[in-house]
């Protein structure tokens, strides 16, 4: 029972941490594209389209930075009082995003966005977490739970918006309050309290000396940022695109969006459940396969008609899910001797950070054709896949890390 409620806990924060990223992506797209002056939009006389831009990538840049710094203060502080407090916070940062929406104040809302996405980028703890608190094949099968409920978020948050707007633009940002309230009681159930650490540095001397990308001098953790980084590319890039996809070439409209994106959640879901199992073999090699079958069909989607670019987008999830059940639980044991607090928070730093950069990249290459900036994603995939082999023969030659149990 009190594994079930660990893994239950985790699995609604990852969830809830990129639900809150996606959570905003059509409710703003009418506020600042559709021609009606609103307080929003019309903030110091800049280009609506700007104010947009800066809207959508405010969380994400809290997100990367949160994941950064929260993961390696949960191992100074406990794991415990960090989900507690972040959980609360982000709460409260939706409650006044929805508040900022209503008096149509924009640096409130950039405001909010940021100081939310900052706490939730708490998924890293509770990745931590499950790597702290169990072993063996639950280790690896809840991290694959976990793992499908960060990449479902990206999915479920604009689904959520979509499908509660009607009832008001706030209430989506209501919704994800009362979310995250209940998982900190989850968490403060699954979760006993830990005696403090003895250490005297202070938050902002963590904050500033064991932060995750501080990992990066070690050269494996170098390799594996990387690696995370090419393959996570991949992933959102596919993520961010493939609805306008679906608008230029089947001709989608948002209720067909939003079953297409359904689809592949639940084909996701289906496969999380499973990926965790034991599986023969070498986990880098295991892993280079499911990487180079994500890279097909993102790439087979850039260049398909409509009927089979449908069925590569909902069939996506089934590679990707077994990827993202085999790469961490791989980490959590190699290199925890550094903190799982920090190594998680590296995992989760490069995937937003290859947010960042594939809207950034995508927002040029789109200018000139939706599909290249899905080939491009399926170029990191495959690149991503190549280079774990190319790792893989290289540490069979190497002295196993610190933390190795092999």
């Amino acid at each position: 029972m009190k594994n079930s409620l660990l893994i239950s806990s985790a699995c609604l924060l990852a969830l809830l941490s990129t639900v809150g990223a996606a959570l905003p992506y059509p409710i703003l797209a009418p506020l600042f594209a559709d021609g009606t002056a609103n307080g929003l939009n019309t903030f110091l006389g800049l280009p609506p389209k700007l104010l947009l831009g800066l809207a959508l990538t405010i969380n994400p840049l809290g997100l990367l930075i949160g994941s950064a710094l929260l993961g390696p203060m949960s191992d100074r502080y406990g794991r415990r009082p960090v989900l507690l407090v972040t959980a609360v916070g982000a709460a409260i940062g939706h409650a006044i995003t929805a508040l900022a929406l209503v008096i149509e104040s924009f640096p409130l809302f950039i405001v909010a966005r940021f100081i939310t996405g900052l706490l939730e980028g708490n998924g890293s703890v509770a990745r931590a977490m499950l790597a702290d608190k169990l072993e063996g094949d639950l280790r690896r099968k809840a991290l694959s739970w976990l793992n499908g409920a960060f990449y479902m978020g990206w999915l479920v948050g604009p689904l959520m918006a979509g499908f509660t707007l009607g009832y008001g633009i706030t209430t989506p940002f209501w919704i994800a309050v009362a979310l995250l309230l209940g998982t900190a009681v989850l968490v403060a159930k699954a979760l006993p309290r830990e005696v403090p650490s003895a250490a005297t540095t202070s938050w902002w001397q963590v904050a500033r000396h064991r932060h995750a990308l501080n990992l990066l001098r070690e050269p494996e953790l170098r390799t594996l940022f990387i690696i995370t980084l090419a393959y996570s590319c991949c992933v959102t890039g596919f993520y961010e695109f493939y609805p306008l996809w679906l608008v230029e070439v089947p001709g989608y409209g948002p209720r067909g969006i939003a079953w297409a994106t359904a689809a592949m959640c639940g084909v996701m879901t289906a496969t999380t459940i499973v990926a965790g199992g034991k599986f023969a073999g070498e986990p880098l090699l295991r892993a280079r396969g499911f990487a180079y079958a994500t890279a097909t069909l993102i790439g087979v989607l850039a260049v398909s008609n409509a009927n089979v670019g449908l069925a590569a987008i909902v069939l996506f999830g089934i590679p990707h899910a077994f990827h993202s059940s085999i790469v961490p639980h791989w980490c959590a044991e190699r290199f925890g001797a550094h903190g799982q607090g920090a190594v998680m928070g590296l995992i989760s730093t490069t995937f937003c950070l290859a947010n960042i950069v594939m809207a950034l990249i995508g927002a040029v290459l789109t200018l000139i054709d939706t599909r290249l900036i899905l080939l491009l994603s399926a170029a990191f995939g495959a690149w991503s896949a190549w280079r774990l082999q190319r790792w893989h023969y290289s540490l069979q030659h190497a002295t196993p890390a610190a933390g190795a149990l092999s």
